[in-house]
């Protein structure tokens, strides 16, 4: 039987003593939780039920008090009504009437008697007796006057009009008692059964309130009363609630877009909410019955109503989590002595499975497939000597630039891996932003060194090749240098520098070369030069200039013909000896594609906007001679602009004067507008995207025209040749044939 079936079987045997106390555990813990869950929600649905009850029977107590304490005053108002009545003919006894009424009620601030307007022809024309209450004195005076006209106020109206006794909305008595009131009044009739006024009484409102918080359910319930139109009646006391929880209940009340439920018997409302301090909460409101229809408004909170029940449940969770800890380990003892002897080869076999996905993993990593293009071939290989490798490369495509990196960590294995998959993730992020390699770079050091306690590093070439221009811009950081081959073979010269890793402060610097067109770039790490033979000897770097100009000489340059040329070698040189260093190689082919345009146009302007409709024209001039879509024309024409206008806004000083070049070249498959100026060096695509939730005002300038021309272009791309920027956008036209 193979090793490895032998393991298997193990594994499997090991499993299966295990599983019925892995069974047993799970089933215990399921069963617990389950047993649990139903007793919670059983047990919460109960308080949920008791606490509508208890709620409603709170609302209905507090309104029957409420309700009690205006009975009782409309029912002295009525006693009183006759004994005033008799005395309508002697205005001067109403006095000594009212007053008594304030003198033995306590919660009656005012009582006032309000005649029709020039009922008693000797007295005022507006005549309104009036007894009010002023700290510990009362006093008795005629109230009305111009400033206060009794005919404006609502209770007149409905007792002397309508023949309505009725209570009005609570309101700041300014011109008596001064404290907030409520007021009672009917009609005043005299013996001939004509209404000849109305009397009443201002109750305090703090009467009521006091009422309201005489007894609350838990220490951070309170109760409010608000009008039948919403309007806040009775502020609670600090201790049981904020102002800013009062007003949030009350708005919420009042939001008709607000969600609410209907307890079970359909009498009460319920709102929930969510305060920042105390959690989540419930407002229970109800309408007294009969008038004035006042809703009565009762707030508790979550962790008091349910408090109790949350902790007896953690409590039981917890003492369940012991006992099945107890269990586990009971399991655990008497399972342990047989699982010793199986340990370490399952342990192994651990490692190999978790090594195979860790090489399957960072294979995933590197490209999937290679880059083939007219203007461009990209192929790449690596060979790890151990299951996992600290080797990297990477390619990709963005705004007609090739983007490409190749590295070697420090060490080998899976420490080596760790730091490879870091600078791989850091490569694509900021590639995806960042056109500078030497930023790049910059930004892949200073990671690499933060917390770098192993003083691992990586040798690592980052690359920049522009495809319509061939400017390849470079940064090398400890790396080998590339192969640079046109018509012989030579080293890309590169400046050394200091691998990434070592020091945080080191800067680098870009360098760059123009590629002609059919160079190749062959780049490799030192797995390649290193590759030793049976006597130790090394493949070296002269072998490997020796097989590409062979490669030259035979025309095997195109493609990956020579890197899989490079590594046979490098295998036959080897001779069998086992491979000591992971060995990477990446080959890039340039081509300047000849392209037959069928268009070839060119406007030149200044850097004025007022040349904008110019710039326009022109573009609509090179639609319609390439026979486009009218809409595709004005996208065109649109994303022109933003540009133009972008270089006409930042290319020159203010107040300077400036060429600004457009060309538009197109063949059967796309289209280019090439706009160019000799202003100062200015990158519109590495501005991040505007951010569009801002408004108009508070957006900087220039992410939103970028991300505009982004939109209805299918690639941008910018370079600074030296002494010009040069910005093309690029439209697929596909095949016009």
């Amino acid at each position: 039987m193979k090793i490895n079936e032998i393991f298997d079987s193990e594994k499997r045997s090991k499993f299966g003593r295990a599983l019925p106390a892995l069974a047993t555990i799970i089933i215990a813990i399921l069963l617990i939780e389950l047993i649990s869950l139903v007793q919670y929600r059983y047990t919460h649905r109960l308080m949920e039920n008791e606490l509508d009850y208890r709620t409603e029977s709170e609302l209905t107590l507090k309104s029957v008090r409420v309700r009690g304490l205006l009975k009782s005053s409309e029912k002295m108002v009525r006693n009183y009504l006759w004994p005033i009545q008799r005395q309508i003919k002697h205005p001067d006894k109403i006095y000594d009437i009212i007053k008594r009424i304030v003198v033995t009620n306590h919660d009656v601030m005012s009582s006032f008697v309000t005649f029709k307007p020039g009922y008693y022809p000797d007295r005022e024309y507006l005549f309104e007796p009036c007894a009010t209450r002023l700290g510990d004195s009362i006093m008795t005076l005629q109230m009305a006057s111009e400033k206060h006209d009794y005919t404006q106020r609502e209770f007149y109206h409905n007792a002397v009009d309508s023949g309505l006794s009725s209570w009005s909305d609570p309101y700041p008595d300014e011109d008596a008692s001064g404290v907030v009131v409520t007021t009672y009044a009917v009609p005043l009739k005299d013996d001939a059964g004509q209404t000849v006024g109305a009397f009443g009484i201002d109750l305090s409102v703090q009467g009521i309130i006091d009422t309201l918080n005489t007894k609350h359910n838990y220490p951070s319930t309170f109760f409010l009363l608000l009008t039948e139109d919403g309007k806040l009646i009775s502020q609670p006391d600090t201790t049981h609630s904020q102002h800013d929880d009062v007003a949030m209940v009350v708005s919420m009340i009042n939001d008709s877009t607000c969600e609410r439920e209907s307890s079970a018997s359909g009498l009460t409302k319920i709102i929930t909410f969510n305060d920042k301090e105390k959690g989540k909460g419930y407002a229970y409101y109800a309408f007294m019955k009969g008038r004035p229809h006042w809703q009565v408004v009762m707030v508790c909170y979550d962790d008091e109503v349910y408090g109790k029940l949350n902790k007896m449940r953690r409590i039981m969770l917890l003492m369940s989590l012991a006992a099945l800890s107890l269990l586990g380990y009971i399991l655990y003892r008497f399972n342990r002595n047989v699982s010793r002897l199986h340990e370490s080869k399952l342990n192994k076999e651990r490692a190999d499975s978790e090594l195979r996905v860790a090489q399957n993993i960072q294979a995933e990593m590197l490209p999937s497939e290679d880059i083939n293009r007219p203007d461009v071939e990209v192929s790449g290989k690596q060979v790890t000597a151990l299951e996992v490798g600290g080797d990297l490369y990477d390619y990709f495509i963005r705004d007609e630039k090739l983007y490409f990196c190749i590295g070697d960590v420090s060490g080998k294995g899976v420490p080596s891996s760790l730091v490879m998959a870091v600078v791989h993730s850091f490569f694509r992020s900021q590639s995806m932003h960042e056109s500078n390699p030497a930023h790049i770079m910059q930004v892949i050091n200073e990671i690499a060194c933060e917390g770098n306690k192993t003083n691992m590093f990586v040798t690592l070439f980052i690359g920049v090749l522009d495809l319509p221009t061939g400017r390849l811009r470079y940064c090398n950081a400890g790396h080998d240098a590339p192969l640079l081959i046109t018509s012989g073979v030579k080293l890309l010269p590169v400046n050394a520098n200091l691998p990434a890793g070592l020091f945080d402060d080191f800067k680098y610097v870009q360098q760059q070369a123009s590629l002609e067109d059919g160079t190749t770039l062959f780049l490799y790490t030192d797995g390649l030069t290193e590759m030793a033979d049976p006597d130790r000897r090394m493949f070296g770097l002269h072998r490997i200039i020796d097989t590409a100009q062979d490669c030259l000489k035979e025309g095997k340059i195109a493609h990956a013909v020579l890197m899989n040329t490079v590594y046979e070698e490098s295998k036959r040189f080897a001779n069998g000896a086992q491979q000591s260093d992971d060995l990477t190689m990446l080959t890039i082919n340039y081509h300047r594609p000849e392209e037959e345009y069928v268009l070839d146009e060119q406007l030149k302007t200044i850097n004025d906007v007022h040349q904008v409709p110019e710039v326009n024209k022109f573009v609509t001039s090179v639609g319609q001679r390439l026979n486009l879509e009218p809409s595709l024309v004005s996208q065109l024409m649109l994303a022109v602009e933003e540009a133009v206008v972008n270089v006409m806004n930042y290319a020159y000083p203010i107040g300077t004067q400036g060429d600004i070049t457009i060309e538009a070249k197109a063949t059967g498959q796309w289209l280019k507008f090439i706009i160019s100026d000799e202003g100062k060096a200015f990158d519109p695509t590495q501005g991040g995207n505007a951010d569009t939730s801002l408004s108009a005002e508070d957006r900087p300038i220039g992410g939103l025209g970028i991300l505009l021309v982004r939109s209805l272009m299918d690639s941008i791309n910018y370079e600074y040749n030296g002494s010009k920027n040069v910005l093309t956008l690029m439209k697929v036209l596909g095949d016009k044939k």
